[in-house]
């Protein structure tokens, strides 16, 4: 008989704390780059009861309104009154913005004059790392946007969650909210859903039990495939009640929903978080990178899951190790796929930057729903195109 594993992921919607911290950080991010694109910055966001407190370290050629973009994340994601525990248009922001430190600087700065579109391959070489670290890229053929099932399902699951309450058929719903998705697995493929959460901020006009039918009728039914649920177990607003919701209720941070932007928990995770960085952070443009390549490498049939960690040194551009995985699902061996993605991805970070066009305002649209897998934006980000596939093929 075959053995019957659970796996469980989880995702928040763009309204929980600290994804509205990450998308204030990524708003910062996106506004700089818009004027300056060669920015270095690192900007962190804390927000909490009726306070907005944005850190960090910029060195930029351009002005941008840090309250302005504050207030505009959160009146997009719909904390507008007061009742709600938020509001945009009333809520105090303090900044404490300083330089990036020289001896930071130092190690990525050399030949950063030039754009990367413009380099040459030494001088490339000659761009270091912004930081030490490790990076997991991910992909598996289980789903459309290569994900693991259970993590592409709780990340429908928050999106329809926002889209319900936004285009009005849930008027009852409010910006906070999170789900989670438990399948069933035997052979390594998922044949059932065995438990599915949803918490939402709510209105107190609203009971438990309407709310309850709505949530399963308007957000469960329409996002779980129907093969899957043989009588799951649903739970939704478990604790009974959840009208205090948003900063109000708990402090957000930027960087705190890291599984939430990978891979829900399928894979490793190098500790590094992605919002507010610019892409001479490898903690965002490595694991972007990783992810384009393990991508790439399922789409061509050359594994069935692919998983690809990235370590760098601080200043030196060339990794200090790239390491295939394939989970005995590819016909090459790691060695083999090792060196086949080394000549197909250049992981040096000024590569990075140019090949997925990193310098882009494009951030704080990922900022909430993953920044894997993305398939829902227009434009497609760089790292989830499949236009390396042939060359892996040859």
């Amino acid at each position: 008989m075959a053995e019957k594993i659970l796996i469980s992921s989880e995702s928040v919607t763009e309204g929980h704390p600290d994804k509205l911290a990450d998308q204030i950080s990524d708003g910062v991010l996106d506004a700089i780059l818009a004027q300056d694109p060669m920015s270095r910055v690192a900007c962190e966001t804390l927000v909490a009861t009726g306070a907005i407190i944005v850190a960090g370290e910029i060195t930029t050629k351009a002005y941008v309104d840090i309250p302005g973009i504050a207030r505009k994340a959160v009146l997009d994601v719909g904390y507008n009154r007061a009742k709600f525990g938020f509001d945009g248009e009333t809520c105090a922001v303090f900044t404490q913005i300083d330089e990036q430190s020289g001896d930071i600087a130092m190690g990525v700065d050399r030949a950063m004059e030039i754009r990367e579109s413009e380099m040459d391959d030494d001088q490339i070489d000659r761009i270091g790392a912004g930081d030490q670290g490790m990076m997991i890229g991910y992909a598996t053929d289980e789903t459309p946007e290569f994900l693991p099932m259970p993590f592409a399902l709780a990340q429908r699951l928050a999106r329809r969650l926002t889209a319900v309450r936004k285009d009005g058929t849930l008027n009852c719903l409010r910006p906070d909210g999170k789900t989670q998705v438990t399948l069933e697995y035997r052979d390594g493929v998922a044949v059932a859903a065995d438990t599915i959460v949803v918490s939402s901020q709510h209105s107190p006009m609203v009971s438990l039990e309407e709310l309850r039918d709505l949530i399963t009728r308007d957000v469960i039914e329409p996002v779980m495939p129907k093969e899957l649920m043989k009588n799951p177990r649903v739970l939704v607003n478990p604790t009974g009640r959840f009208v205090l919701g948003g900063p109000m209720a708990d402090t957000g941070l930027t960087g705190r929903k890291i599984i939430v932007d990978t891979y829900g928990g399928m894979v490793p995770h190098g500790g590094g978080a992605f919002s507010g960085k610019d892409p001479t952070k490898v903690d965002r443009s490595g694991a972007y990178m990783a992810r384009y390549a393990a991508k790439n490498v399922v789409a061509a049939g050359l594994a069935r899951r692919c998983q690809i960690q990235v370590a760098y040194a601080i200043g030196v551009a060339r990794p200090v190790s790239v390491c295939v995985e394939t989970f005995g699902t590819s016909k090459l061996n790691e060695e083999q796929l090792t060196e086949l993605v080394r000549a197909n991805f250049d992981f040096r970070p000024a590569a990075i930057i140019r090949d997925l066009e990193l310098r882009t305002p494009q951030y704080r649209r990922l900022a909430a729903y993953g920044h894997m897998g993305r398939i829902d934006l227009e434009p497609l980000p760089c790292w989830e195109k499949l236009d390396r596939v042939d060359a892996l093929r040859r």
